[in-house]
């Protein structure tokens, strides 16, 4: 993604070659602001409290925090004590337990003395495979796209409008993202393309992230409340959705922020496409059941109670919406079954959600 002229991924390696330099999300939309994480706590807490979130930027993070942690214990029991840290960071997002693993069997059978260079070198490769894998999600999606663009323009449509939930672009993975890929490759190719952004409560990533990121890029957009999307899909104002996910089970059931699952009931109900853009490290191949097997991370009450804003002096500031007394829960993610899934757009191609959908996309898993 470039910024005033200037690219940038969401996580890279220090000038120094120790520090990790990431984006701090949660001063966006506003301010962009750049951290240096210099130790494992550093990347714990960035983790955890989502200075870096979306499944795949997660994992990146991860690697990089046991890159860190290298530099510190790179024993056997010290890699053990950072994954589990690192591990215990955000329990829904696969991504994250998928990078500590790749991690771990590539400096397991490695001399202590050779785990620093190794741990970075592979972090690296996971952050330019993350590249990679989205880009070529784009390029299948992207197919997609144009495909109905095509259609809608021999009826004499205007654009293609598509809706998306949360933010799953360029700033939830080192690069272009999964279901914004497929925007950016679809409006790089001179497609007229309109994205519907829900504001995604209780942490308004649409409002604050997807919003922020197609206004860099150039792309025509609408910020909407998380209520909308079913009045806009009934009146014919929606040709596709496409949502990421933070964990896919083998069965094609999608785990992802939580008011997806209500987007996918109202798409079915008015025959809209459904799609969802997943790097395959997002597939938890020992999982069947989404609703019953994937945990669901409860964040802070406070995410739900207060809100984060600018005001018309200029100053961000925090303001809480509701009353003194009032309970609150906050549930992250929900899940959608895969009957409600059109299909699931990967860096191998199209397939249905379903087990035999993605075997035929991955036969080495079968």
């Amino acid at each position: 993604m470039k910024i005033d002229g200037v690219s940038y991924r969401t996580i890279w390696l220090a000038a120094d070659g120790i520090g990790v330099e990431i984006i701090d999300q949660t001063r966006l939309p506003h301010d962009f602001v750049v951290l240096t994480l210099r130790s494992l706590a550093d990347a714990e807490t960035a983790i955890r409290d989502m200075w870096v979130r979306g499944a795949p930027l997660i994992g990146a993070a991860a690697a990089y925090g046991m890159a860190l942690a290298t530099r510190e214990d790179a024993s056997d029991a010290g890699l053990a004590a950072a994954y589990a840290r690192l591990h215990a960071t955000r329990p829904t997002a696969i991504n994250l337990k998928w990078a500590l693993d790749e991690m771990i069997a590539a400096l397991s059978p490695l001399p202590v003395a050779e785990r620093v260079a190794a741990a970075y070198a592979r972090a690296a490769e996971i952050c330019d495979e993350d590249v990679a894998m989205n880009s070529a999600l784009g390029d299948n999606g992207c197919r997609i796209i144009a495909d109905l663009w095509e259609k809608k323009q021999a009826a004499g449509g205007e654009r293609i409008n598509l809706l998306t939930h949360c933010n799953a672009g360029w700033l939830a993975t080192v690069d272009w993202g999964t279901a914004l890929a497929p925007v950016y490759k679809a409006f790089n190719a001179g497609i007229p393309i309109h994205v519907w952004v829900d504001e995604t409560r209780p942490r308004n990533q649409g409002a604050s992230l997807t919003a922020r990121e197609l206004n860099w890029h150039g792309v025509p957009h609408t910020v909407i409340a998380d209520n909308t999307g079913g009045h806009l899909m009934q009146h014919g104002l929606v040709d596709l959705v496409i949502v990421g996910t933070d964990r896919t089970t083998r069965n094609g059931d999608v785990c992802n922020k939580i008011g997806t699952y209500l987007k996918a009931l109202a798409a079915k109900d008015n025959n809209v496409p459904f799609y969802v853009g997943l790097p395959s490290p997002t597939i938890d191949w020992t999982v069947a059941d989404g609703v019953k097997e994937i945990p669901i991370e409860q964040r802070s009450a406070r995410e739900q109670t207060h809100i984060f804003g600018k005001t018309e002096a200029g100053t961000v500031t925090e303001v809480q919406v509701t009353p003194d007394g009032s309970p609150a829960i906050n549930y992250g993610f929900d899940v959608t079954p895969a009957r409600l899934i059109t299909g699931l757009i990967t860096e191998r191609g199209v397939c249905p959600a379903s087990p035999e959908g993605l075997k035929t996309l991955f036969p080495e898993r079968g």
